[in-house]
C-alpha cells in the first residue's frame, strides 16, 4: 500500500510539473495574451479588448535545424501584429502591416499609396475627413496624418499603421519596424470589457485593486459579449 501511495503521489507531481512546463512553453513560444490599451486600432479593436496573439507563426528559430523544421511565417500586408515598440522595446504595440520591404509608401490627403497605387483599406477609420485635395489649395503646414513620404521600406523592415489614422503613433512618427521586433499576429478576441470612468481616476496598487473590484461587480453588464471569439482581420 505504501508503494502504491508513493507511486500515486509521484504521478500527480509529474503531471503537475509537465502541466507547468507546457504552460510556460505555450506562454513563451506559442500564444500571448494582449490587452488593447488605446484607441489607435478603432473601430476594429476597442479599448478593453483582450486578444490572443499567435507567437509561433513569426517566432525566429535559434538554429538552422529549427528554421528548417519550423519555418518562420511570412509577414503579409494587412496582418495585425504585436511587436516591441522600437523606441521602448519593453513596451508592446499593436498595428497593421501596410508597407513591405522594398515598397514605396506615401500618404496623400490621408490616402495610402503603395508604389504609386492607392491601397484599398476598408478597415481604416478617420476622426476627421481629408482636406480639400492639395491641387486646389496651398500647403501651409505639414501633418503626417494627411501627407507623408514617399519613403522606401528597407530590407527586413515594415511600415505599420493604426486603423484609427488620426489617433495612432505609428511608422509615420517613429519610422520602420524591424522584422526581429515582431512578436506575433493577433488572432482572436477572447474577452472584451468596457471599463467605466472610475477605472481611470487613480493610479498605483490601489487603482489596480479597485479595477479588479470593478470587473467583479460589472463583469456581466460591461462585458461586450458580441465581441467574444471575434477573429481579427
Amino acid at each position: 500500500m505504501r508503494d502504491f501511495r508513493k507511486s500515486t503521489v509521484r504521478e500527480y507531481f509529474e503531471s503537475i510539473v509537465i502541466a507547468v512546463i507546457l504552460a510556460l512553453f505555450i506562454r513563451t513560444f506559442v500564444v500571448q495574451a494582449f490587452k488593447i490599451p488605446t484607441g489607435s486600432m478603432e473601430e476594429n479593436l476597442l479599448i478593453g479588448d483582450h486578444l490572443l496573439v499567435n507567437k509561433f507563426v513569426f517566432g525566429p528559430g535559434a538554429s538552422a535545424l529549427e528554421r528548417t523544421l519550423l519555418p518562420i511565417g511570412i509577414v503579409r500586408r494587412h496582418d495585425v501584429v504585436v511587436f516591441k515598440y522600437p523606441e521602448e522595446p519593453d513596451r508592446d504595440f499593436i498595428k497593421r502591416v501596410i508597407g513591405l520591404p522594398g515598397e514605396t509608401v506615401q500618404v496623400r490627403d490621408k490616402k495610402v499609396y503603395i508604389n504609386g497605387q492607392a491601397l484599398d483599406e476598408p478597415y481604416a477609420h478617420y476622426l476627421q475627413p481629408a482636406a480639400i485635395p492639395s491641387e486646389f489649395r496651398e500647403v501651409t503646414s505639414f501633418d503626417v496624418k494627411d501627407r507623408y513620404g514617399p519613403v522606401t521600406v528597407p530590407a527586413n523592415q515594415y511600415f505599420v499603421m493604426g486603423d484609427n489614422r488620426d489617433n495612432s503613433q505609428d511608422s509615420r512618427y517613429w519610422g520602420f519596424l524591424p522584422r526581429d521586433y515582431i512578436k506575433g499576429r493577433a488572432l482572436v478576441i477572447y474577452w472584451s470589457y468596457e471599463a467605466g470612468a472610475e477605472d481611470y481616476r487613480s493610479e498605483g496598487v490601489g487603482s489596480t485593486l479597485k479595477g479588479l473590484g470593478s470587473v467583479f461587480v460589472h463583469f456581466f453588464t460591461r462585458t461586450r459579449w458580441d465581441r467574444m471569439s471575434h477573429q481579427i482581420r
